[in-house]
């Protein structure tokens, strides 16, 4: 049976001391899923104290927002693989729409972040996604194409791959996709998978959903049929919230 993926990207958000409370907060009040599994995203500056206080418990994964895709060397204010690894962090986000959008991550450096991740042992979140006006131009499945196929360009691992569609026009905006757009999407971007690898691939494929979840509406979320899962932002920074997403009734 394929498990959901419920990850919570607390972006630039939570102290080292706030994250530790916060997590254990979670680790004792989230239960063991049989059906889903939970992560979460601290900070660069939290994921060591929060890999400690985890160590032993197995309700929660461990996950990072961002890495460098070399090994390691003189790259002032990176974080390598081999860093996250020893940490425990089994995911890592790659291409998140912030990385793309404001810190010019292209699909060529995505891709070198996906195959470095992969070849490491962890599990890449390859997030995808348009804008606003890419998607009012009818390029929607033109760009999220491009995306997809640019930074999995000669990648050898794809079975270790999550992908993650993001709208950016329904991130923060007040806007939001509907299930029904998102499904539109998300099955698109399965068609696209079993073309570029193979149908068994794609259908064991996790592909989740970033794009203002909410206790709200996760649960029409996750009726979708090619959804299998959420990439949560702010509603992952409030404990009540992100248990209501976990606890989801699909």
């Amino acid at each position: 049976m394929k498990k959901s993926l419920i990850a919570g990207n607390w972006k630039m958000y939570k102290t080292p001391n706030e994250s530790i409370a916060f997590a254990k907060m979670l680790a004792e009040n989230i239960k063991l899923y049989d059906d889903r599994d939970i992560l979460i995203c601290p900070p660069f500056t939290s994921l060591f104290p929060v890999s400690r206080m985890l160590s032993g418990q197995s309700c929660l994964k461990l996950g990072a927002q961002n890495v460098s895709f070399e090994h390691e060397g003189a790259f002032t204010g990176e974080i390598s693989t081999v860093m996250l690894s020893e940490m425990g962090v089994e995911y890592v986000i790659c291409g998140h729409s912030e990385r793309r959008n404001i810190f010019g991550e292209n699909n060529d450096i995505i891709n070198k972040k996906v195959k470095k991740t992969a070849s490491a042992g962890m599990t890449p979140i390859l997030c995808i996604g348009e804008k606003l006006e890419e998607r009012e131009n009818g390029k929607t499945f033109e760009v999220i194409g491009s995306q997809i196929k640019e930074s999995l360009d000669g990648f050898a691992q794809p079975e270790r791959l999550v992908l993650a569609y993001e709208p950016v026009w329904a991130i923060g905006t007040g806007k939001n996709a509907t299930p029904e757009q998102a499904e539109e999407v998300h099955s698109f971007i399965r068609e696209l998978m079993a073309d570029l690898f193979n149908a068994r691939l794609s259908e064991n494929m996790k592909v989740i959903y970033g794009g203002s979840v909410k206790p709200d509406n996760i649960d029409s979320i996750m009726r979708q049929k090619n959804i299998d899962g959420v990439l949560v932002g702010g509603a992952s920074l409030k404990a009540d919230s992100f248990a209501r997403i976990v606890d989801y009734k699909a």
